[in-house]
């Protein structure tokens, strides 16, 4: 099979729309070898592009379940393979995307080529297996929250905040001469941000461990207590100190995830990544943000002119 620069140089040198037909294809030679319906969602969020892409445009939104809606369309399998590519977003869209996707199949395999961070973690958590390389990494699902201030929106750990104002009552009460200048510094946080922040992560590690309970772990006698451990770990910002640190399949595993490795089939390994490879272009040399596309070439694109 071609390696990513010969992919490359198959679409640039073929006339216009050729990264379409070629990625198409693939994504056809993909759902001929497994027999599975074929989904996939990618986005330019490892782009060269990316310092000009706003985050909005790169992220799960609440309009991607119009693209899965558009993708599954016609499809007709009980088992689908979900290729996700993506540095997470919305988790009340992750949440829409989950209950759409799971309404429709009765077996998912999420397929990480590379990575699923934050929110697509989560998506990735409500599938029966996940299928990652080597070189593949899911990442921890401790919510952001982002809120307005004088200087601009500015996007945070839930957890980092809650843990900010634990550190200034320790502080104040330790030494009250220092209440001015923990009022300066947190000014700025909106009401109720102390209970959002809470009760956004007690939603999230609740969540995944449904979800992992209902399908990964369905049937099997310690499904909620295992459940419940794999999401408190993920969701733990004292372990994995940054909300995008890389989690490697060997690591999920440990953990109690069930991760199959891309590499234990070749011919799976090398259609999968022929399929990525041809998406990374479209992303890179097209003016395509995200996308959500199904082995017949049905989909949807989000596409927008970046200015240099």
């Amino acid at each position: 099979m071609p390696n990513r620069n010969d992919i490359f140089q198959e679409i640039v040198q073929t006339k216009t729309a050729a990264q379409d037909i070629i990625r198409r294809r693939y994504l056809k030679e993909l759902h001929e070898y497994t027999g599975h319906d074929t989904v996939i969602y990618a986005t330019a969020f490892t782009s060269k592009k990316l310092p000009n892409i706003p985050n909005f445009l790169i992220s799960i939104t609440q309009e991607d379940i119009q693209g899965f809606m558009s993708a599954l369309h016609g499809l007709k399998g009980d088992h689908l393979d979900l290729i996700l590519h993506s540095p997470g977003g919305s988790f009340e869209a992750a949440e829409q995307i989950v209950q759409y996707l799971r309404s429709k199949y009765k077996h998912i395999r999420t397929i990480i080529p590379q990575n699923a961070m934050s929110a697509a973690t989560m998506i990735a958590c409500a599938s029966d297996v996940i299928l990652m390389g080597k070189h593949s990494a899911i990442g921890p699902i401790d919510p952001q929250i982002t809120f307005p201030t004088r200087s601009g929106h500015f996007t945070a750990p839930a957890q980092a905040i809650l843990d900010e104002f634990e550190q200034a009552k320790e502080e104040v009460l330790a030494n009250p001469g220092l209440a001015p200048l923990w009022v300066n510094k947190i000014k700025d946080y909106p009401p109720g941000l102390l209970n959002i922040c809470q009760s956004t992560i007690d939603l999230s590690i609740e969540k995944v461990a449904d979800w992992l309970e209902q399908y990964m772990f369905a049937g099997e006698e310690r499904a909620k207590e295992q459940a419940q451990e794999i999401a408190k770990w993920l969701g733990d910002t004292k372990i994995h100190k940054t909300h995008g640190r890389p989690i490697s399949a060997m690591t999920a595993r440990q953990h109690g995830l069930k991760v199959e490795n891309l590499e234990s089939d070749q011919t799976l390994q090398e259609k999968v990544m022929a399929v990525f490879h041809a998406t990374l272009t479209t992303l890179e040399i097209t003016n395509c943000m995200k996308f959500v596309e199904n082995h017949e070439g049905r989909g949807w694109f989000v596409n927008v002119q970046i200015e240099q």
